[in-house]
């Protein structure tokens, strides 16, 4: 059954929700959009023929889902109106401006009792996908997210831009609390920082070391994870994976395994490298495909507001750190 969404917010990401939406016909139907930027609208309309709504909430109330891909500072006060109505929610990361808001808005959820997803992409990444059926317990992760300058997106920091995806895909990753965070970062052409560097300590003694800057002369978004008998590369954007595991001779599983000396008295292991098969999707419509499957079936959405509100919260333990050091 199809789900009747509305979309808040045209823009550059707008647009692209906008086109995923009208490629799941079978899952949704666009019942139409709302951004108060006339020439926003002028162009989605153009572009996609789509209904353009000019009030937010005759869109939240034609609708069953409400997809927030408005500026982060209106994410709380857009997700309060469709939650006090009780739409089901989609917002994108991060998922408010403050924690503050972050606090408020799940109590909220919690208790309209529908479905929220938080739009962490990199958990539908293909790359990431075919590489998950490998993570165990990593104990080292190494991330690297750089981007071309780019006035868009300066509006909030580095850390809340680009280092909360990595950031999303850590604590997914590792099965621990964590005890200590050490940051730092540099502001070279906006008030908050450009390039920042995070080091998150686990309970469990995995470590993280996240890099993120949006100064760089090339884009990269490249994560390392080292786990006992394992390393796994994942390029989020060129979507490949290579794997590298550790086994003993004679292991049939590894595949173009290659036999090396461990030194005198410690006898041989074997390394098996593989690349496993990337699927041609694509990672926003899959992510509200999945969505539709959470509110149809009742289930947890892959990416919950719970998940959204921790990435958050980290991300602002790592902006203290920075603003202390900076002081």
């Amino acid at each position: 059954m199809k789900l009747k969404i509305g979309v808040l917010g045209a823009g550059h990401l707008g647009k692209i929700h906008i086109k995923c939406i009208l490629q799941s016909p079978e899952v949704y139907e666009l019942v139409g959009f709302y951004d108060p930027s006339d020439e926003n609208a002028a162009k989605a309309i153009d572009v996609f023929g789509v209904k353009r709504f000019h009030q937010l909430e005759e869109l939240v109330d034609a609708v069953e889902v409400v997809d927030i891909v408005t500026p982060t500072l209106s994410h709380y006060d857009c997700a309060v109106l469709a939650l006090r109505k009780l739409r089901h929610v989609f917002i994108e990361k991060p998922l408010t401006n403050t924690l503050e808001e972050a606090r408020q808005l799940l109590k909220i959820a919690n208790e309209a009792r529908v479905k929220v997803q938080v739009g962490h992409v990199e958990r539908f990444n293909p790359a990431y996908l075919s590489a998950k059926p490998f993570l165990q317990q990593p104990m080292f992760i190494e991330a690297h997210r750089l981007s071309i300058f780019n006035p868009r997106g300066t509006d909030v920091s580095i850390v809340l831009d680009l280092m909360i995806h990595d950031i999303d895909i850590v604590l997914s990753s590792v099965p621990s609390a964590i005890r200590h965070i050490s940051a730092s970062g540099v502001s070279v052409v906006s008030p908050t920082p450009d390039i920042a560097n995070a080091r998150i300590e686990f309970d469990n003694g995995c470590v993280a070391n996240l890099t993120a800057s949006r100064m760089s002369m090339k884009n990269m978004r490249k994560m390392r994870l080292f786990q006992r008998d394992a390393y796994i590369s994942i390029d989020f954007l060129d979507k490949e994976a290579e794997v590298l595991r550790l086994g003993e001779p004679g292991d049939l599983s590894l595949p173009q395994a290659m036999e090396i000396d461990l030194g005198p008295g410690r006898g041989h292991k074997v390394i098996g490298y593989e690349k496993p098969a990337i699927a041609e999707t694509n990672a926003i419509q899959q992510e509200l495909i999945s969505f539709a499957d959470a509110i149809h079936k009742g289930t947890k959405p892959l990416v919950s507001i719970e998940d959204g509100f921790k990435a958050l919260e980290t991300a602002y333990l790592i902006l203290q750190k920075i603003e202390r050091n900076q002081a």
